[in-house]
């Protein structure tokens, strides 16, 4: 039975948040350099992305390229700047034919300009899509965003316009590069490590994480799915008590 049939359509988590790691160790399990399994791994971008936009998630980010990833070789850095432009051209018509709308959180302002110019060619291009929002995550960093948030109100409170008294989770989160959607249901990452690297360490506070051991170029829809019905069959209580058992932990 495909785990498509084991989703439960009426019970879609809202928000998909995804560290997409293993393309470097793929690659060397399969004999090829690093760059091919970054090549495949975004093979594995379009896969996971027609996946939820069929079963309906809303939003899908996508842990793309960390603060902390500059310090890779620059020879590899460069190859993943070309083929992050390469893709926000290829997979326009894959945008536009399902409905989907690219937005970015990070510090983009430290891409090269051709980077960002392919940034907001697609960022403009994708604004009146509806369907589904595709979050790429791109020189980002959970502590960059809190820290930045943090200068923010501190301004808004040296000015006047903000109290400290009104400085609670609310006007944290308005702060926050990830304001325009809800907070993650779901968080998975792929190649058996288990730990959140620095990736929306604020709006995961109640997330279901959901760790797999295959490495991002072999996650496919099936092993999405998986994920996404296993998450369907968590208790989620928030920190309160189940209603339906208030005896339950």
């Amino acid at each position: 039975m495909s785990f498509l049939q084991a989703v439960n359509m009426d019970k879609i988590p809202s928000h998909v948040a995804l560290i997409m790691d293993g393309n470097g160790r793929w690659a060397q399990a399969q004999g090829k350099s690093r760059m091919e399994g970054h090549v495949a791994g975004v093979e594995t971008v379009r896969r996971i992305t027609k996946a939820a936009r069929r079963i309906g998630i809303r939003y899908l980010t996508l842990y793309a390229f960390s603060t902390e990833n500059w310090g890779r070789p620059q020879e590899e850095v460069s190859a993943l700047m070309g083929l992050l432009v390469k893709c926000l051209h290829n997979e326009m018509p894959l945008f536009m034919e399902n409905g989907i709308r690219l937005r970015v959180i990070g510090q983009t302002e430290v891409f090269g300009p051709d980077v960002r110019a392919a940034m907001q060619e697609a960022l403009d291009k994708t604004a009146a899509n509806d369907k589904m929002d595709l979050v790429l995550a791109l020189s980002y960093s959970a502590r960059w965003e809190l820290v930045r948030a943090a200068r923010q109100i501190a301004e808004e409170a040296k000015a006047g316009t903000l109290a400290p008294e009104n400085i609670n989770a609310d006007c944290i989160n308005r702060h926050l590069a990830t304001a325009f959607m809800p907070d993650p249901d779901l968080l998975i990452r792929t190649s058996g490590e288990q730990r959140i690297s620095n990736f929306l360490l604020w709006q995961i506070a109640y997330s279901e994480l959901y760790f797999s051991p295959v490495y991002w170029p072999d996650f496919d829809e099936e092993k999405f799915y998986e994920a996404v019905a296993d998450f369907q069959q968590r208790d989620r209580r928030f920190g309160k008590i189940h209603s339906e058992n208030p005896h339950k932990a």
